[in-house]
């Protein structure tokens, strides 16, 4: 049996859907469209073009059809849309990066401590958590209005087919969730001072929510029945499923804008010293849990290019790749980075901060982001080893940094492991891989789902240099400011 399924797929900075074809033994994926995603501000608020997204998913439709066996959506999480007693939209869903959250999770804290409210979620504090959206929402006309909360996979996916459901990964980012029950916190939502009536049942991934509408139909061409599925809608619940791992002692970095740093494990890590060390229990698929850390990521690089006129990144990395290692590095989970704004000035500042010479050139800067992103994999792959128990033997990247060879190499020298890189699109390959099992043309857990990727995806594996202490000593200097 071979089914070809559409997995759309969302980042922060641009989405696509790809068609899959897979069977038995068989994965192949093509992009069939491609559309910007990113930041509009009006006013003071910094908003996403969710009806833009929306069409570009139809269009993405009609370029994958005809033929189309399911449909699944992943994207980034956190952010949500709000829907009247009608099912209008109230307003296009506000963006993560905006400042309304500024000094909400401290407020909030003050009701629920911080411990105890790790203890039930299991989510690390990012000043843009959904919990802490909704809090800085409270009595506008928007939010009073609400009667039902979707986040933006599940939103999509309502306007395809008009189901109403919350998938259970992307909810798990939320701060709302009980990690340990795996379902929707009364006592958090109610304490927080929001609606619990606002948030749809929960549903796992691999669940058919519905069939795209009859209007969908026209407006792509395809022949119903056209089911859409739940698939791990967080995008990095979708690269982790795309994992190509031979065995459970692994690591993942899933790189895009964030790297998401950690290890797969089957319960929450709940201590005092996960949440003092920042991680996140985040659901994944098949009841997996996601134990990891957000590193801020190819984000600095992307806004330093942006800075400087959008040069061509190629020979930026061969002048980067040039550049002594470790000469200036800083804290990629600074706070001073999370803005949109001149990330080669803030870039230079840290480095003063922390008593170290700035880059002088842009290869020296790019050397430095890509330098200090490696050292918070390290960081990252050894808290989340330590905290779990969990020993791994290797680092996999996915994602858009797999094409990243210095990021690659710095990755296997800072953490001291091989790292095997690929796929790129892992996300996209997850998500399709949870489809087609749905449908039933693969079979089998996890694994079997991974063996498949090893055997048709093209990896490339790095061996660590052996300069640990080099990497120690650039870690004690950062800690030490």
């Amino acid at each position: 049996m071979t089914v070809r399924v559409a997995a759309v797929d969302l980042g922060a900075s641009s989405g696509r859907v790809m068609a899959a074809d897979i069977a038995p033994g068989r994965l192949t994926l093509t992009e069939v469209a491609r559309f910007p995603n990113g930041p509009v501000r009006v006013g003071c608020t910094l908003f996403w073009d969710v009806l833009a997204l929306y069409r570009g998913i139809l269009d993405g439709l009609r370029a994958a059809g005809p033929g189309l066996d399911a449909v699944g959506i992943d994207s980034w999480a956190v952010d949500f849309g709000l829907l009247d007693a009608t099912g209008a939209l109230l307003g296009n869903p506000v963006h993560y990066r905006d400042a309304r959250t500024d000094g909400v999770a401290e407020r909030l804290h003050t009701t629920i401590p911080a411990a105890e409210l790790y203890a039930t979620t299991g989510v690390q504090v990012l000043p843009f958590n959904t919990i802490y959206q909704l809090m800085a929402a409270a009595g506008t006309p928007q939010l009073d209005a609400a009667r039902e909360l979707l986040m933006i996979p599940d939103l999509l996916a309502h306007w395809l087919t008009g189901a109403h459901a919350a998938e259970i990964t992307n909810a798990s980012t939320t701060g709302l969730l009980d990690a340990r029950s795996r379902t929707w916190s009364k006592d958090v939502i109610t304490r927080a001072g929001i609606d619990a009536g606002l948030f749809p049942a929960l549903v796992g991934p691999g669940t058919r929510t519905g069939e795209l509408l009859p209007h969908v139909l026209d407006a792509t061409g395809l022949d119903s029945p056209v089911p859409v599925i739940a698939v791990g809608s967080h995008d990095t619940a979708s690269a982790v499923v795309g994992v190509p791992a031979t065995g459970p002692r692994f690591a993942y970095v899933a790189t895009g804008t964030w790297s998401l740093v950690g290890v797969e494990l089957d319960a929450p890590v709940l201590t005092e010293e996960s949440r003092a060390a920042n991680f996140s229990n985040e659901l994944g698929v098949d009841g997996t849990v996601r134990y990891l850390r957000n590193v801020m990521g190819l984000w600095l690089l992307q806004e330093g290019l942006r800075a400087w006129g959008d040069p061509d990144l190629a020979p930026l990395l061969d002048a980067a790749a040039r550049e002594p290692t470790l000469v200036a590095v800083v804290d990629a989970g600074d706070p001073a980075f999370i803005a949109p704004g001149d990330m080669p000035a803030r870039i230079a500042d840290a480095c003063t901060r922390l008593g170290q010479r700035p880059p002088q050139t842009r290869a020296a800067t790019v050397r430095c982001i890509l330098d200090s992103l490696a050292l918070a994999h390290r960081r990252a792959v050894r808290d989340a080893v330590a905290l779990s128990g969990h020993e791994v033997d290797v680092v996999h990247v996915v994602g858009g940094g797999a094409r990243n060879t210095l990021l690659c190499r710095l990755t296997a020298d800072a953490c001291g492991l091989p790292v095997v890189a690929g796929p790129v699109e892992a996300a996209a390959l997850g998500n399709a891989l949870v489809q087609a099992r749905s449908l039933g043309a693969v079979e089998g857990d996890l694994t079997d789902l991974r063996a498949l990727l090893v055997e048709t995806q093209e990896l490339t594996r790095y061996e660590p240099s052996g300069a640990e202490r080099a990497w120690a000593e650039a870690e004690r200097r950062i800690q030490a400011r």
